[in-house]
């Protein structure tokens, strides 16, 4: 009796699959896979929106980037997942048109983040934002919503790990479909379980949601940018998906006996420590994250070539506006020009005759000049002022004793008269530079 409830308790504790993943409204299927993909990247859009505004970004900048990285992520995820899964489309037992019915399940994680960076990175390029910067922003969103999008591996009861007797295993429902077939993905479940497994969609949940506790705290204690929180949800996640991946055994691509995704993860791992290393440290201003206004939705091709026509720039590839350049060329041209019409008027003043010398004292008699010089205009010099134009005095043809007397009061003063003059200088005066 003790081992029966023992045993009852055990199976009570499995987690229980989905009766049915898909529901059919009318002619229309609702398929519980595609709601919580939907559902996942609105979460990630409004947290990144929101998280890009805080940083500075200009509203809706996500959104406009979005429309680019979603469908490219979509297409990434499902090319990656054909790819390393091809034998369930093209081998033997397979039918390539099935490669195209994505709402049955089947997107590689690192083929939708390569292919959808690619999106974005087009987006950014298109409205002139560092994608880096946005990557920072959306980085714990997208995490978020790949979280969200594995409870759909949940419904669809795919992505579980090997059969295990612990008491939070997972319960595989058989499941037929309308024509009585089976259907494990698709059909309704027949009460029966199949098997119990690692829940591993459920353990990469939680570590997602970890991660994502990690990075906030992280980016609000240290300021991480220019790309390097990216990295970061980047590098955990691959660090945690390589152990799950080993906990599987459903079909997979194997290299060396070890399944393709472990392989991947490690490399992604490294690439992104390495970057994570390597970038630029702190955080992008806010004036950085702005875009260019006017811009158009990214479905108007037209209004999008003529926008970045209209941007761009001769001799700027980045497009940036060179209004403000001109501004400030146009000013450096005024103050050379000032700066040359001033050294132009200084030069002209060397040339016209100036004279510091001061009156002699009352009661001398100006010493006379050396023989042989030339008669010297008189200074006439007007009370505090340095120097003072030269006029010709008719006057001043006097005796050689007169005018070296003159001379000799000047010097006696301290002041001489200035060399600028066309008149030449007595032979043995002492010139000044002031």
């Amino acid at each position: 009796m003790a081992d029966s409830l023992s045993g009852a308790a055990d199976v009570l504790a499995y987690i229980p699959s989905p009766a049915q993943g898909v529901w059919q409204l009318g002619p229309f299927p609702l398929r519980a896979y595609a709601l919580c993909i939907i559902a996942g990247i609105i979460v990630a859009i409004w947290w990144g929106e929101r998280r890009w505004r805080e940083r500075g970004g200009q509203p809706g900048a996500v959104l406009d980037v979005a429309m680019f990285a979603v469908p490219f992520g979509l297409i990434g995820g499902r090319l990656y997942h054909v790819a390393t899964d091809w034998q369930k489309y093209f081998g033997p037992d397979g039918n390539a048109i099935d490669a195209l019915k994505i709402y049955q399940g089947g997107l590689g994680i690192w083929g939708a983040v390569a292919l959808g960076a690619v999106g974005a990175w087009i987006g950014c390029r298109i409205y002139k934002i560092p994608l880096p910067a946005l990557g920072d922003a959306v980085a714990p969103g997208i995490l978020l919503a790949q979280a969200i999008g594995r409870l759909g591996n949940w419904f669809n009861q795919e992505l579980y790990g090997r059969e295990t007797e612990v008491p939070w295993g997972l319960e595989i429902y058989r499941r037929v479909g309308d024509d009585g077939r089976l259907d494990m993905m698709g059909g309704v479940s027949t009460g029966v379980v199949d098997k119990v497994v690692h829940p591993t969609f459920l353990y990469e949940l939680l570590w997602n949601v970890l991660i994502v506790i990690a990075l906030v705290w992280l980016d609000r204690r240290y300021r991480i940018g220019h790309g390097r929180l990216f990295a970061l949800y980047v590098a955990w996640y691959s660090f945690g998906r390589f152990f799950v991946e080993l906990m599987r055994d459903d079909e997979a691509t194997h290299i060396a006996g070890i399944r393709i995704n472990s392989f991947t993860a490690a490399v992604v791992f490294l690439l992104a420590i390495a970057y994570f290393v390597f970038a630029t440290k702190g955080r992008e201003r806010a004036e950085q994250l702005q875009p260019a206004t006017g811009r158009p939705w990214p479905w108007q091709l037209g209004a999008l070539r003529t926008y970045g026509a209209a941007e761009a720039v001769p001799g700027d590839p980045d497009g940036v506006d060179g209004s403000a350049d001109s501004e400030v060329e146009g000013e450096q041209a005024d103050a050379k020009a000032a700066e040359a019409a001033d050294a132009k008027d200084e030069g002209a003043s060397v040339d016209v005759t100036k004279a510091t010398a001061g009156t002699a004292p009352a009661g001398e008699k100006p010493e006379p000049p050396a023989a042989g010089t030339a008669e010297a205009p008189e200074t006439k010099t007007s009370p505090g002022a340095k120097a003072t134009e030269t006029t010709p005095d008719p006057d001043l043809a006097k005796t050689s004793e007169d005018s070296g007397n003159a001379d000799a009061g000047a010097r006696d003063n301290g002041t001489e008269s200035d060399a600028g003059s066309t008149a030449t200088k007595p032979s043995g005066s002492r010139q000044n530079d002031s």
